[in-house]
């Protein structure tokens, strides 16, 4: 079986875990201040604040910029669902702008059309590991005073013109088990806003600063010693993971580049993808799954219904129609390729995927 995702845990990691658990230090302590160090660094952040998981840095990055009841923040349909329920956790309404269908992230001129009086915020998502037109979402967000806080959950080493991501405003990540790298669970927010650090690091544990000293409401999204040793070692593996996953993506690419009815993902120019999923456009859909079932093949579909049309958002009075997010829930196929499979795992998925398209299609 060739799995759409392998998390990659070798002895190094459970050698740190072991070193945790003997020192009875287990919650969030030196490993996590370490952590954030070293992955501030990482990014190019000046600061890096820790949390139970990429939701939870979501949340708290909403919470810090003190967005809440009245508010808008506009999002895309097309993402894992966190993206949006983050800005009603906050107790802030969430307003979908359309994608981009080449690079299915968020459409800056549709951003544009859904910013009103009460708009505080933009939350583009770095999807599948591409980066969102983030020159154009800064001007937007310039031009109307808007803070910008990017989901870069499935995003971690990418850039756009050079630039990491996070620069542009804070940045959230998540280190679930699929993820490029991985605590088991957990996320990360990047600022270089120093004050909005602090409101984090606050936000994240029970609104203190001073032990048992309560400033404000906050929450336990605190990250524990033992997730951080774990983050501490992948830390050192992720950019060569990256590379392989860019190495079997430009596999994948030369093999299906002009195989009927298969349409590869486009890299953003000036865009470093660090191909969190592989995903093509099908026209067969179904045809393409049965293949690569047959063969013993994963795959993923990412997302097969936008959040503006889930039941949740629907019993919330949602009507918007957002024809290219709706268009690309339909058609979307996510391909394995993570870096522990070989060149010729690869090309066996590839050949899975040229199969379908020679058969006959069916009406």
């Amino acid at each position: 079986m060739i799995a759409i995702a392998k998390p990659l845990i070798g002895e190094e990691e459970k050698a740190a875990v072991l070193e945790v658990l003997g020192s009875g230090q287990l919650a969030q302590g030196k490993r996590v201040r370490e952590f954030e160090e070293r992955f501030a660094a990482w990014v190019g952040a000046r600061y890096a604040v820790a949390v139970s998981s990429g939701t939870t840095a979501l949340h708290v990055a909403l919470l810090a910029h003190e967005i809440g009841a009245g508010d808008e923040v506009i999002t895309t349909p097309f993402s894992f669902i966190a993206s949006a329920n983050c800005i009603l956790y906050a107790g802030a309404t969430p307003r979908f702008a359309d994608i981009d269908p080449v690079y299915y992230t968020i459409d800056p001129a549709s951003i544009e059309q859904q910013i009103t009086r009460r708009t505080r915020a933009i939350i583009p998502v770095h999807l599948f590991g591409q980066p969102a037109d983030m020159t154009a979402i800064a001007e937007i967000a310039e031009k109307h005073g808007l803070a910008i806080i990017e989901d870069a959950c499935q995003a971690h080493g990418a850039t756009l013109n050079g630039q990491p991501l996070g620069t542009w405003g804070a940045a959230c990540y998540s280190f679930y088990p699929t993820k490029n790298m991985t605590t088991g669970e957990g996320g990360m927010i990047t600022t270089n806003d120093a004050a909005l650090a602090e409101r984090m690091r606050i936000l994240r544990e029970h609104g203190m600063r001073v032990r048992y000293v309560h400033e404000t409401l906050g929450y336990n999204f605190r990250m524990t010693d033992l997730q951080a040793a774990i983050g501490l070692v992948q830390l050192t593996r992720v950019e060569a993971w990256n590379a392989q996953r860019q190495r079997n993506a430009a596999q994948l690419t030369a093999r299906l580049t002009g195989v009927p009815g298969v349409v590869t993902p486009q890299v953003r120019p000036g865009a470093t993808h660090v191909f969190h999923q592989y995903t093509v456009a099908v026209a067969d859909r179904d045809r393409t799954i049965a293949s690569l079932s047959e063969r013993g093949i994963g795959y993923g579909i990412y997302y097969p219904i936008p959040i503006h049309k889930q039941q949740v958002y629907r019993e919330r009075g949602y009507t918007d129609v957002l024809p290219a997010a709706e268009a690309a829930s339909q058609q979307v196929l996510s391909l394995p390729v993570h870096p522990a499979l070989t060149a010729t795992e690869v090309e066996q998925v590839a050949e899975a995927v040229m199969a379908a398209a020679r058969e006959p299609m069916v009406v």
